[in-house]
C-alpha cells in the first residue's frame, strides 16, 4: 500500500501523461491527415494538367476503378474540404488540450497561444487605415 503522499504524487503523473499521450495523439493525426491532404492537391493538379481525359483510373484501396473526370475532381474536392475541416477542428481541440496540459504541469498559459488570424474584412480596413 502506497503513503497517500505517493498515491498523491501517482495521480499527477498519470494525468499529466494521459494529457501528454492525447496531445501527441491529435499533433499525430493532424500530420497523417495533412499527408492525406497533400497527396489529394497532387491527384487534382493531375487531373488540371490532363483535361482531355474524359475517363481516369482512380485507385481505392487497392482496386483501380475508371471513372468520369468531372466526377473524380469533385470527390477528391469534397475530400478535401472534410479533410480542411476535421484538421482545424484538430488544431482548436489541440490548444485547449496544450492549455490544460500545461495548467496540470504547474506552468504559465502560454502567451499569444489563442492568437485568432485576420478575416479578410479585417484586413482590408487594417490595410486602409494603415494608408491614411
Amino acid at each position: 500500500m502506497l503513503s497517500p503522499e505517493a498515491e498523491r504524487v501517482l495521480r499527477y503523473l498519470v494525468e499529466v501523461e494521459e494529457l501528454a499521450e492525447e496531445v501527441l495523439a491529435d499533433k499525430r493525426q493532424i500530420v497523417d491527415l495533412d499527408i492525406k491532404r497533400n497527396k489529394n492537391r497532387e491527384g487534382l493538379r493531375a487531373l488540371q494538367r490532363d483535361l482531355s481525359l474524359s475517363d481516369v483510373m482512380v485507385c481505392f484501396g487497392t482496386m483501380f476503378i475508371k471513372m468520369p473526370h468531372s466526377r473524380v475532381k469533385d470527390m477528391i474536392e469534397k475530400d478535401q474540404d472534410h479533410l480542411d475541416k476535421k484538421i482545424e477542428e484538430l488544431r482548436k481541440q489541440l490548444k485547449v488540450k496544450v492549455s490544460r496540459l500545461f495548467e496540470a504541469q504547474g506552468n504559465p498559459e502560454l502567451k499569444g497561444f489563442n492568437l485568432n488570424p485576420l478575416s479578410q474584412d479585417e484586413l482590408k480596413a487594417l490595410k486602409v487605415i494603415l494608408k491614411e
